[in-house]
């Protein structure tokens, strides 16, 4: 933060902004490979954010990525050290992925004699394991797992993101740590649209805009959303505008070029600011996730589609339990990754602007219901004692 638009980085500082707000002192501690000293000190929006230097961790390749993921725990502890010494903390709480910050909160609870919370939002290697991506008895799967149970080890508290997750981990990860759901959340507030800056750029002002902001890798299947553009095709008012980063984005370029996709625009990613202007200005919250998921992810993303009141337009791994929750508040329209044909319906009734609406409003409704910054923060305090 503030350049990244990872969900990861975004609820993270909101819910340090919420400590802040309720009169504690918190830092953040984050990679930045862009630094030239090893630790840098800054303050944003009254949160201190203890940066430190180390490799990249996104858009590089896997063996890199896992170098520099393995490295960040020392690296951290490393550049960091005199802060961590000279600044007693009273809590830690972490998020996963990535699940190489174990080392570094074992370190730090010897340190401070305190408790940690796990923020757990993406299981690896497993998820890798299910797509194909990692073999099971593989020596580089078997180096994961030994930082994921280190990962898990250090954490007093470990809070999943819905109720199947919940009853998945405690089979998949036996232990006496109280395991809990935390769902994902969001700061409330909406971001008004003061111009049609995006639309007027992209020539969209007639348009019905299906969003999709963030990840784009193979956890996600973004063909999955290249085929309902496809399917769109023939509605003239439809159109697709996806903004991130991921390992798929050459590969929908190349499909964008190869369907002559005149009702898709794909950009890279931008800022917080930018993304949120962009949330207030189109019409129609897009996500996929893989269908070969066993695990029950709940995207992140959403939550800036409800701030907006945006529908939601999505596709799920088989047995996901966020149909559920979107289904009772009727705040979208979600199928099964591989049922096309749903997903194209689905997105054919969300062309009708009342329905638009009505569904969006309901989104909103679900926010503040289940949702929000402050439910979370004070779910980990108690939880923590």
């Amino acid at each position: 933060m503030p350049h990244s638009i990872k969900v990861a980085a975004k609820m993270m500082h909101e819910l340090a902004q919420e400590y802040v707000k309720q009169g504690h002192s918190v830092s953040v501690v984050t990679p930045d490979y862009n630094l030239k000293n090893k630790m840098q000190i800054s303050t944003l929006d009254g949160v201190h954010v203890v940066s430190f230097k180390s490799g990249k961790t996104k858009n590089v390749g896997k063996v890199k990525r896992a170098i520099n993921e393995t490295l960040l725990s020392y690296n951290a502890w490393s550049g960091c050290k005199q802060y961590f010494l000279k600044n007693p903390h009273d809590m830690i709480i972490y998020y996963s992925p990535s699940i190489f910050f174990g080392p570094l909160v074992r370190q730090l609870k010897k340190l401070w004699g305190v408790q940690s919370y796990l923020i757990l939002r993406d299981i690896f290697p497993q998820w890798a394991i299910d797509n194909k991506i990692l073999k099971e008895n593989s020596l580089i799967t078997k180096y994961f797992k030994y930082f994921e149970k280190v990962n898990y080890d250090n954490a007093d508290v470990i809070g999943v993101m819905s109720d199947k997750n919940l009853e998945w981990f405690g089979q998949y990860y036996k232990t006496d740590k109280k395991l809990e759901v935390l769902y994902n959340w969001a700061d409330v507030q909406k971001v008004e649209s003061e111009s049609s800056k995006y639309r007027k750029e992209l020539e969209l002002e007639d348009k019905v805009v299906f969003f999709y902001g963030g990840n784009m890798g193979h956890a996600q299947d973004m063909m999955n959303i290249v085929r309902l553009a496809i399917g769109l095709k023939k509605y003239n008012e439809a159109h697709f505008v996806l903004v991130g980063a991921g390992d798929e984005v050459e590969l929908i370029g190349e499909a964008i070029n190869k369907n002559n996709l005149t009702n898709m625009t794909l950009l890279p990613a931008v800022n917080q600011d930018e993304f949120k202007q962009m949330l207030s200005e189109f019409d129609v919250g897009l996500f996929t996730l893989n269908r070969d998921h066993v695990t029950h992810n709940f995207p992140g993303k959403l939550l800036g589609y409800m701030v907006q009141s945006m529908p939601i337009l999505g596709s799920i791994n088989p047995g996901n339990d966020l149909k559920n929750i979107i289904d009772e508040y009727e705040a979208g329209y979600i199928s099964v990754n591989g049922e096309d044909n749903v997903f194209l319906k689905n997105a054919v009734k969300l062309l009708e602007e009342s329905e638009r609406v009505r569904v969006g409003n309901n989104a909103n409704k679900l926010l503040y219901s289940k949702f929000s910054v402050e439910a979370a923060s004070q779910q980990i305090l108690v939880s923590l004692g």
